[in-house]
C-alpha cells in the first residue's frame, strides 16, 4: 500500500469524481484510475461504486478513508519534523473557526503566526462546532476554535479544550416590538413568541431549546437559517425575534437588543490534539497558549470540560 495510492484514493473520495481528483493531484486520469485498481486489488475489495455521473465509497472505502488520511498526515508530519531540525518550519496549518467569532485575538494570532512562519500554508475552515470537532478528530484540522453552551456535551480530554472567551446571548427584536423597551427579559417572557433561529444541527439552536425546556416550554420556531445575518434581517421584517450571541450583532441592521436574565452563556474554546499535531500545529498551539491564555488570569486552569 503506497502513500501515492492513498493520496489518490483520498482525492477521489473527497472529490467524488475521478477527473476532478486527477486535476487536484495533477496527474492524468488513466494513471489515477490504474492506481486505484491496484489498491483495490491489494485490499481485496472494491473501494468505490462507479457510474457515469458519480463516484461513491463502498463500505470498504468508508473503512479505509480515516486510516488513509491518518497515514498521509503522519507522512507529512515526518517530513516537516525533519525540516524542523534545520530550524525551518514548513508544511501547512489547518485551523477551524466557528461563526460568529467574538474573540478577535484569534485573527491577530493567525496574523502573528504567518509573519513568524511565512513559509507555512494556512487553511481556514468555517463550520458548525460539530463539523469542526469531527474534522479535528480525523486529523483534517490542527486546531479549532469552537462554541460551547451550557447544554453541550464536554469535549474529549484528548482535545485539551481551553476556554479563551465568553459571551452572553441577548434577545434581538424589532425596535417597535412591545418587549424592546424592557431592561431585561427572562425565557418565560419568550413563551409563545415567534422565534427565528438556526437549524437543529446548530449548537445555538440546541442550547436555546434546552434552556426553554428547563423553563417548561418548547420555543415557537417560525423560521430557521444558518446565516445569522439573515436571521437579523428576518427579525427586521417582524417575522419573529431571535436569541443570538452578542458577536452576531455587528453592523446593520439596527435592532433592539435586551439582555437575558439569567444569562445564556456561550464559551469560545480552543481545541486541539497536541499528541497528533504536526510541527506547524505544535508551533501554532504554543503561540496560541501564550497569546490567548496567558493574558487571562486563571485561564490555564479553565478547561472546557
Amino acid at each position: 500500500m503506497e502513500l501515492r495510492q492513498l493520496g489518490y484514493f483520498v482525492a477521489v473520495a473527497e472529490e467524488r469524481h475521478f477527473t476532478r481528483a486527477a486535476e487536484r493531484v495533477q496527474v492524468a486520469q488513466p494513471a489515477i484510475s490504474q492506481q486505484i485498481r491496484r489498491l483495490e486489488a491489494e485490499v481485496g475489495e472494491p473501494l468505490f461504486r462507479r457510474d457515469r455521473r458519480s463516484v461513491a465509497l463502498t463500505a470498504a472505502g468508508e473503512a479505509l478513508l480515516p486510516h488513509a488520511r491518518a497515514m498521509l498526515a503522519e507522512a507529512a508530519n515526518a517530513k516537516e519534523s525533519i525540516a524542523a531540525l534545520s530550524g525551518l518550519l514548513t508544511g501547512s496549518l489547518a485551523v477551524g473557526l466557528v461563526q460568529p467569532l467574538p474573540d478577535q485575538r484569534v485573527l491577530a494570532l493567525l496574523g502573528a503566526f504567518h509573519r513568524r512562519h511565512p513559509q507555512i500554508r494556512l487553511t481556514l475552515r468555517e463550520d458548525e462546532t460539530d463539523g469542526l470537532i469531527a474534522a479535528l478528530a480525523t486529523g483534517e484540522l490542527d486546531a479549532a476554535v469552537v462554541g460551547q453552551g451550557p447544554a453541550d456535551t464536554p469535549l474529549a480530554a484528548e482535545m485539551t479544550p481551553r476556554v479563551i472567551a465568553r459571551e452572553d446571548a441577548v434577545v434581538v427584536l424589532h425596535p417597535d416590538h412591545p418587549l424592546a423597551a424592557r431592561d431585561s427579559l427572562t425565557l418565560h417572557d419568550l413563551r409563545g413568541e415567534p422565534l427565528v433561529t438556526a437549524p437543529r444541527t446548530s449548537k445555538l439552536r440546541t442550547n436555546i431549546e434546552a434552556a426553554c425546556g428547563r423553563s417548561g416550554f418548547v420555543p415557537n420556531v417560525v423560521a430557521e437559517t444558518r446565516d445569522l445575518t439573515l436571521v437579523r434581517q428576518l427579525v427586521l421584517q417582524r417575522i419573529g425575534l431571535a436569541v443570538l450571541p452578542e458577536s452576531a450583532l455587528q453592523g446593520p441592521p439596527a435592532l433592539a437588543r435586551v439582555p437575558l436574565a439569567p444569562s445564556l452563556e456561550r464559551r469560545i474554546v480552543l481545541a486541539a490534539r497536541p499528541h497528533h499535531a504536526s510541527p506547524a500545529g505544535r508551533a501554532f498551539l504554543a503561540m496560541a497558549h501564550r497569546r490567548l491564555l496567558s493574558d487571562r488570569p486563571g485561564a490555564e486552569s479553565d478547561p472546557a470540560t
